[in-house]
C-alpha cells in the first residue's frame, strides 16, 4: 500500500493512484466541478457554432473550425472534456474496482487514453487551423 511521505509529498505510486493527503481529494473534487462548469458554455458554443457552420456543408464547417477563436475554443473544450472524463472515470474505478493491481492498471490506462485522445483531437484542430 502506498503512503504519503512527510511534508505532503507522495510516492510515484500514490501520484498515479491519486492518493495522498486529504487535500488531494478536495483538489480532485474542485477540478472535476470546474471542468464541468467550463464544459457547459464550451459545449453550447461548439454545438451552436457547428450547427450554423454545417448549413454550408463540410467546407464551411472546417473553415469555421479553422478560425483562430474557434480553434482556441475547441482546444479548450477538448482539454476540459478529456480531463473531466479522466477524473470521473478515475473515481468510478477507485470506488468499484477492489483489486489493487487492476485498479492501478485501469487508472493508468484511463489517464493515458484520455491524454492520447485529447492530443489527437488537438492535433486535428491545429491541423485545420494551420495547414488547411
Amino acid at each position: 500500500m502506498s503512503r504519503s511521505n512527510g511534508g505532503g509529498r507522495r510516492t510515484a505510486l500514490g501520484r498515479v493512484r491519486g492518493l495522498g493527503s486529504a487535500k488531494e481529494g478536495v483538489h480532485h473534487w474542485w477540478t472535476q466541478r470546474l471542468t464541468a462548469i467550463a464544459l457547459v458554455p464550451l459545449s453550447l458554443w461548439f454545438v451552436i457554432g457547428l450547427i450554423k457552420a454545417a448549413d454550408g456543408g463540410y467546407t464551411t464547417a472546417t473553415q469555421w473550425l479553422a478560425r483562430p477563436m474557434s480553434a482556441i475554443m475547441t482546444v479548450s473544450l477538448l482539454v476540459a472534456l478529456f480531463h473531466h472524463t479522466q477524473l470521473g472515470l478515475q473515481v468510478v474505478i477507485e470506488d468499484y474496482v477492489h483489486h489493487e493491481g487492476l485498479k492501478l492498471a485501469l487508472v493508468v490506462v484511463i489517464k493515458l487514453a484520455s491524454f492520447l485522445l485529447a492530443a489527437v483531437g488537438i492535433f486535428a484542430v491545429l491541423h485545420l487551423a494551420f495547414v488547411s
